[in-house]
């Protein structure tokens, strides 16, 4: 006798709901219409990227709109010699560059346009192609396409639209603090808080700072701390990062107490991937504060925060972690993956 197929658990209409209400299309339609994107090369906005082109030893090939702000881009072939990365973007990976470099050999095609700009040096800038522009060098290509915009200021908003392959938290850290560096020298009366969208997260600062003197640094285990202290700031760029770059010094020197406290615990037999994250979260001095949604002040000044943090670290009682103690901090780290 053939037994009952057992009936498929249905979400609820709620459920469904409540996971697609994000992804409604909007009532009104914005942006441009078909007939208002084509440009023609002759048009102001495009004639000195045209030219710059040319010197360039590229060429146009088209003009339009973007569709959603209307802004003009040129579609262009250009030398590779003539696009250089931003010099604030993420390290050159030279194992992701010949993997990539395999992938369009084996397509047969280089689908991906650059996107490009003038730099402040007067040269044309890919603010998120490196690995592309790479890979075509790797491949012995002589010209590379590319979208050219006339929006200089597009280099420094393009960390934001790196969301469908994100940059670990080191290249992320890297880049922003590049970035912040290069926007303190071209606007020195600019507030930190000004990029906060460019920036992305304020500890993201700090924790360049860190990477710049140790790139070994394990910036994930400090993440929770800091996200609770840090904001942007209201005072100039450059003055910000002097002040971060004071941060960055006391969270090295809580980091090698951090090592030690480590090192003793291995001794004594813990073994567990996790002793970092269970180290730093026992000398979190706001590991139980929970952040108030719509809070805007952080619970503790930072200097305050790293004080504190730095004398437990100092303080730290190896003989008071329990075996179960690492169990609980696993079973969090699988639950928030």
């Amino acid at each position: 006798m053939a037994l009952p197929k057992a009936k498929k658990k249905r979400k609820s209409k709620s459920t469904r709901g409540a996971s697609a209400r994000g992804l409604a299309p909007r009532k009104t339609t914005r942006g441009l219409v078909a007939a208002e994107i084509g440009l023609g090369l002759e048009t102001p906005d495009l004639l000195p990227l045209v030219e710059q082109v040319r010197l360039a030893g590229g060429a146009a090939i088209g003009g339009y709109r973007e569709p959603l702000s209307g802004r003009p881009l040129l579609l262009a072939a250009l030398p590779l010699s003539a696009v250089q990365p931003t010099p604030f973007q993420r390290d050159l990976s030279p194992a992701h560059t010949k993997r990539l470099a395999q992938r369009i050999e084996e397509a047969g095609a280089f689908l991906d346009p650059l996107i490009v700009v003038r730099g402040q040096d007067g040269k044309l800038w890919t603010p998120n192609g490196r690995h592309r522009l790479a890979a075509a060098k790797v491949l012995g290509m002589r010209q590379i396409t590319a979208l050219v915009s006339p929006d200089e200021d597009l280099a420094f908003r393009i960390l934001a639209l790196n969301t469908e392959k994100s940059h670990n938290l080191k290249d992320r850290s890297l880049e922003v603090i590049r970035m912040a560096r290069n926007l303190a020298g071209r606007r020195p009366a600019a507030r930190e808080s000004d990029f906060a969208a460019e920036f992305e997260s304020p500890e993201l600062l700090t924790l360049g700072l860190v990477y710049e003197k140790n790139s070994r640094f394990a910036g994930g285990a400090y993440g929770p701390f800091l996200r609770k202290v840090e904001r942007f700031s209201e005072r100039r760029l450059s003055a910000s990062i002097r002040e971060r770059e004071g941060f960055a010094a006391r969270i090295e020197g809580i980091d090698a107490d951090v090592r030690r406290i480590i090192a003793g615990l291995q001794v004594r037999g813990f073994n567990s991937p996790y002793l970092r994250n269970y180290v730093v979260a026992r000398i979190n001095p706001l590991r139980f504060h929970q952040v108030k949604k719509g809070s805007a002040g952080p619970p503790m000044p930072m200097a305050a925060a790293l004080t504190r943090m730095a004398a437990a670290a100092r303080k730290f009682d190896l003989g008071s972690v329990r075996p179960g103690d690492l169990a609980l901090v696993a079973a969090a780290a699988g639950t928030e993956a």
